[in-house]
C-alpha cells in the first residue's frame, strides 16, 4: 500500500507557488500492496530548457500525438539531449511518472454481506475489487421488487434444465401417461422451485431493508440464489433475525404447498407438483438451517457466539469453521447416505453411474460451503482492519502549479517537494483540476517541457473534494458515489492537504483483506 507522503501537510513556498511539505512523523516508506517495499524513483527532475526559437529546432505536435514509435520518446542511458534525474537521498519518495494500473475511473472497492436461499449458494459475499466493479448487473434482470433488482443468472438455465431433465424421468414413473409433455411439467417445477427461493430472498431483502441496511441485488444462480446486503448487521440480535427470516419463509412454503396438496387429488399433476415442491422447500429450509457459513443457520450461529463473546469477529470464525466441518461432512456423508437409502430412495451398490453422480454433487456442495465459510472469514478480517483505511494516510503530496505551466517545471517542482500529485491552481491558489497521473505518463520526457499541465488535467467536480478525516467505510461509500480515478482531500479549513489516488484505496483494500486478524 502506497503511503508516501501520507501525513505531510502541504505548504506554499516562494511566488512560484510551489509546496513544500513538512517532514512526516513516523510515516513509513511506499510500499506496495504485498507489503514489500517500494524502489524509489524520482519524478523528472529536469529543469526546464529554454523553448525553441522557431519550428526548425521542434516539430510542433500535440502532446497526445507522439509516434509511439519514437526512440526519443524513451530515456536512454548517456543520452545527453534530456538532463537526467539524479536519485533522491531518501528512499521514502516514489516517481509520479510510474504507470498507473488504472487509466479509466474504477468504482472503489465494497464490501458485502450475502444471504443464500438456496442449497450451496454462497452465504457471504467475498470483497470486490474495483476492477471487477463494471456495474450492478449478474444476468437477465426480471424486475425491482422493493426497488432491489433480481436478476437470474446464466448458470441458473443450466441448472433449469438438469431439473427439468431428472423431475421429467421421474414423473415418467408416476405419470406414464403424459408422455412428452412430462418435461414441460417438470420445467414449470423448476420455475416454481427457483420461485420459492426468491421469496427466501425476499424475505432476506425486506428484514435488510427494515434494519435500514441496503441491498445491492438479489441473484438466481447456480444451486440457490443471494440477496448481496451492503453492510453488517448492528447487532447480533439483527443478524439472527435477518439469517433465520430465509428459512423461516421456505418453512411457510412447505406449509402452504402441503396444505395445497391435501387439497387436490393424489397422482395428479397438480398433486405431484405440489408435493414436490413442499419437499423442495423443506430440504432448503433444513439446509440453509445448518450451523455452518456460510448458510443461514451458520450466520445464526454466528450472532449467538457474537451475544456470548461481545466480539463479531469470534462469531465469524466459529461458524466458518463449523461451515468447513459441514463441507467434510457433505463430501464424504452425502453419498454414503444415498447409497444407504436413508435419504428416502432405494439402497443401492456402491459403484456405477448413480455413485458417480452422488460423489460430483457432494464435490459440488462440499466446494461452494467450503469457499463459501473462508470467503466469510475474508470478509471479517476486512472489516475488522477497514476503519484503518484513513484518506489521510492514503493521500499522497501535492504541489498546486497554474494550468500553464510546463510539464517538466511541475515534476521538477514535485520532486523537489517530495510530492506525487499535481493540483492545478487559480491565480488567487484556488483548486480548478487535477493532473491526471495517466495523462502525465503517457507524455514522452522529450515533450514535457513543452506540455501545459492544464491540458492533462482533470476539472474538479464536488464529488472529488474530499475530506481527510474521512476513513473505513464511510471513506469507500465517499468515493463509490462518484468514480473518479483522483481525489482532492482537503482539511476542514479548506486548505488543500493532497490528491488521492483510487488505485492506492484498491492496493490498500486488498492488503486489508490479505492481513491476519
Amino acid at each position: 500500500m502506497d503511503e508516501s507522503g501520507g501525513s505531510g501537510r502541504p505548504q506554499s513556498e516562494g511566488a512560484e507557488g510551489s509546496l513544500r511539505p513538512k517532514e512526516p512523523q513516523g510515516v513509513p516508506s511506499a510500499h506496495d500492496a504485498d507489503g514489500s517495499q517500494e524502489s524509489a524513483r524520482p519524478v523528472d527532475t529536469a529543469r526546464e530548457p529554454a523553448r525553441p526559437a522557431g519550428p526548425a529546432d521542434e516539430p510542433q505536435r500535440p502532446a497526445d500525438a507522439a509516434d509511439p514509435a519514437d526512440e526519443s520518446a524513451q530515456p536512454r542511458p548517456g543520452d545527453t539531449g534530456t538532463p537526467q534525474a539524479e536519485p533522491p537521498k531518501s528512499g521514502s519518495r516514489a516517481s509520479l511518472t510510474k504507470a498507473p494500473r488504472e487509466e479509466t475511473p474504477a468504482e472503489p472497492p465494497r464490501a458485502r454481506a450475502a444471504h443464500s436461499g438456496g442449497p450451496g449458494g454462497p452465504g457471504k459475499g467475498a470483497p470486490v475489487p474495483p476492477k471487477a466493479q463494471k456495474g450492478p448487473g449478474g444476468g437477465l434482470l426480471m424486475g425491482k421488487p422493493f426497488g432491489v433488482p433480481v436478476y437470474v443468472a446464466p448458470s441458473w438455465f443450466i441448472v433449469a434444465a438438469l431439473i427439468t431433465w431428472v423431475f421429467g424421468n421421474q414423473l415418467d414413473r408416476v405419470l406414464p401417461e403424459l408422455g412428452g409433455a412430462r418435461y414441460l411439467v417438470s420445467l414449470f417445477f423448476a420455475v416454481a422451485f427457483y420461485a420459492s427461493v426468491l421469496v427466501h430472498e425476499l424475505a432476506h431483502t425486506v428484514a435488510a431493508l427494515r434494519f435500514k441496511l441496503p441491498v445491492r441485488r438479489i441473484q438466481l444462480q447456480f444451486f440457490g440464489g443471494v440477496s448481496e446486503i451492503e453492510k453488517e448487521s448492528e447487532t447480533p440480535g439483527r443478524e439472527f433475525v435477518l439469517a433465520f427470516v430465509g428459512p423461516l419463509l421456505s418453512l411457510v412454503l412447505a406449509g402452504v404447498f402441503y396444505a395445497g396438496m391435501r387439497a387436490v387429488e393424489p397422482g395428479t399433476v397438480p398433486g405431484v407438483l405440489l408435493a414436490g415442491l413442499m419437499i423442495s422447500n423443506l430440504i432448503v429450509a433444513a439446509f440453509n438451517l445448518l450451523p455452518g457459513l456460510p448458510l443461514d443457520g451458520g450466520r445464526m450461529l454466528r450472532a449467538v457466539v457474537w451475544k456470548i463473546t461481545g466480539k463479531p469477529m469470534s462469531g465469524t470464525v466459529a461458524a466458518a469453521w463449523v461451515g468447513r466441518a459441514l463441507a467434510i461432512s457433505v463430501l464424504i456423508g452425502l453419498p454414503l447416505l444415498n447409497q444407504s437409502g436413508a435419504l428416502g430412495g432405494e439402497s443401492q451398490e456402491i459403484g456405477g453411474m448413480d455413485t458417480v453422480t452422488d460423489a460430483l454433487l457432494a464435490a459440488i456442495l462440499a466446494a461452494i460451503i467450503w469457499t463459501g465459510a473462508g470467503n466469510s472469514l475474508r470478509m471479517a478480517r476486512l472489516r475488522e482492519h477497514l476503519p484503518e483505511l484513513r484518506a489521510r494516510t492514503l493521500t499522497r503530496r501535492a504541489v498546486p502549479v497554474e494550468s500553464d505551466t510546463p510539464l517538466s517545471e511541475a515534476l521538477r517542482r514535485a520532486n523537489d517537494a517530495g510530492a506525487r500529485a499535481l493540483v492545478v491552481v487559480d491565480t488567487d491558489g484556488d483548486p480548478m483540476a487535477l493532473v491526471r497521473e495517466a495523462a502525465i505518463v503517457s507524455v514522452p520526457q522529450h515533450r514535457r517541457p513543452w506540455v501545459d499541465v492544464g491540458g492533462l488535467a482533470q476539472d474538479i467536480t464536488e464529488g472529488m473534494r474530499i475530506s481527510a478525516e474521512l476513513a473505513g467505510e464511510e471513506l469507500l461509500d465517499t468515493l463509490r458515489a462518484t468514480p473518479a480515478t483522483e481525489y482532492l482531500v482537503v482539511e476542514e479549513s479548506g486548505e488543500i492537504y493532497g490528491v488521492l489516488s483510487a488505485a492506492d484505496v484498491e492496493r490498500a483494500f486488498v492488503k486489508a483483506m490479505a492481513r491476519p486478524s
